[in-house]
């Protein structure tokens, strides 16, 4: 049996990998979505990137979860990378779903596409909090428009502490055993710093025809990816 940590990216809480969670027990895995510290049932508490990669190690640790793969989506690829290094042996692959990938010394902010200026200005005219998307920010995703009433409806703001503090990494990245899994929808093609990263043995690149939140829009595929990850078909 195999242990998945699931963490949403900005703004979303456990709640967002309902479905997938419900297949992974139906196959026989133990399945763990976690809610980063700021965010939904969380909210209204300031977090640094760090705090978030304490949150999967804590929940690890506490759960004594061994054979674990670790699942980042979007943002939280971030911190879900930094968490995969300090698991030590408890880790058994790392999937990154269409997500940001942690690089050592830069931060969420400094990679955004549309310059760091941009997206720091936008979190300071929030008070340090990014506003969670508006429907109109989640249209040509593969959603529905219940898919998307329903993302639009559990987001919550997101610290912008988190999306500004710089990561920390001890080793290289491309040391971990690790799958990306692109969203086509979301663009052909992962930014420089991933597809560097698939270059080395131990990554691999999955691609799926949906949008940025395949655990609503496609969650039976995407639950077979990260079953046959762990499994090491992908």
């Amino acid at each position: 049996m195999t242990e998945f940590v699931m963490v949403a990216g900005a703004w979303l809480g456990a709640w967002v990998w309902g479905d997938v969670a419900r297949l992974l027990g139906a196959a026989g895995h133990g399945a763990h979505p976690l809610t980063l510290s700021g965010v939904a049932e969380k909210g209204g508490v300031p977090a640094g990137q760090q705090t978030h990669v304490q949150d999967i190690v804590d929940e690890i640790t506490r759960r004594d979860l061994h054979d674990v793969v670790l699942v980042g989506h979007s943002y939280s690829g971030i911190p879900v990378g930094q968490a995969a290094e300090r698991i030590g042996g408890r880790l058994s692959r790392v999937v990154f779903v269409d997500s940001e990938v942690p690089v050592d010394g830069e931060s969420f902010v400094s990679g955004w596409w549309e310059g760091p200026e941009r997206l720091a200005s936008v979190l300071a005219a929030n008070d340090g909090w990014w506003a969670p998307p508006t429907a109109a920010d989640l249209a040509g995703q593969g959603l529905s428009d219940a898919q998307i009433a329903r993302l639009v409806a559990g987001a919550t703001p997101h610290p912008g502490a988190s999306l500004s503090e710089p990561a920390q990494l001890t080793r290289p990245l491309g040391a971990l055993p690790a799958t990306y899994v692109k969203c086509l929808l979301d663009g052909p093609e992962p930014d420089t710093t991933v597809a560097d990263l698939l270059t080395h043995d131990t990554w691999r690149r999955v691609d799926l025809d949906t949008g940025h939140w395949p655990m609503v829009s496609r969650p039976e595929e995407l639950t077979g990816i990260l079953i046959a990850a762990a499994e090491g078909r992908g």
